[in-house]
């Protein structure tokens, strides 16, 4: 099968999402002007670079009650700030609960059921029980072609690490199995590894 996305696919769904999987979810926590907090899940995530340590996730589509974006956007754009939490696979129910579509004012952690702790160098709030959290500071953000379509990127400038994680200096995915994001509602978890070496290792 070959088909041109302008052309459409003929398929029940759009495979797309499918197409690009696992993806990591970046559960975003950011806080409004008037000190409202919120709590969205995003699965266009990902690291971007190591020196200085950079994360990037875009946010698509937009909500009635704000300007051509999402909660999240907004804030991160009046503040400068937000918290990128890990999302294990013990709170995958909290994780879509938080995806609900709520007037701006609501804050999801209350929402979801979801414990909160104070960041450390950001004026935000974190998710207290996640196996890692990466405080940003907002770089820069990128429209893309299309409908409310933006690229996020942040300076990681502090980093949580949940201890029952750390084993034997490694922070061990498999002790909290990390959610993936695959294809139309469909998810999958982390829980088996291997190790291959590189070439230039040898």
């Amino acid at each position: 099968m070959f088909y041109r996305p302008e052309d459409g696919h003929g398929l029940p769904h759009n495979p797309f999402n499918a197409i690009i999987t696992p993806r990591p979810i970046a559960w975003v926590s950011s806080r409004d002007s008037a000190g409202v907090d919120n709590l969205a899940p995003y699965s266009f995530f990902n690291g971007v670079a190591y020196v200085p340590p950079q994360i990037m996730f875009a946010s698509t589509g937009a909500k009635p009650d704000q300007e051509g974006t999402k909660d999240s956007l907004s804030n991160i754009r009046a503040t400068g700030a937000f918290c990128v939490n890990i999302v294990e696979y013990a709170m995958r129910d909290a994780m879509n609960a938080s995806s609900q579509t709520l007037p701006r004012e609501v804050d999801e952690f209350a929402h979801a059921g979801v414990e909160r702790a104070p960041c450390e160098r950001i004026d935000c709030s974190r998710v207290a029980g996640a196996p890692a959290a990466l405080e940003c500071r907002l770089t820069e953000i990128t429209r893309l072609p299309g409908k409310a379509n933006f690229v996020v990127f942040g300076e990681v400038v502090g980093i949580h690490l949940r201890d029952d994680c750390l084993v034997n200096g490694i922070f061990d995915v498999t002790r909290y199995q990390p959610l993936a994001r695959l294809g139309y509602r469909d998810y999958t978890k982390v829980d088996e590894v291997f190790t291959m070496p590189r070439p230039d290792d040898l």
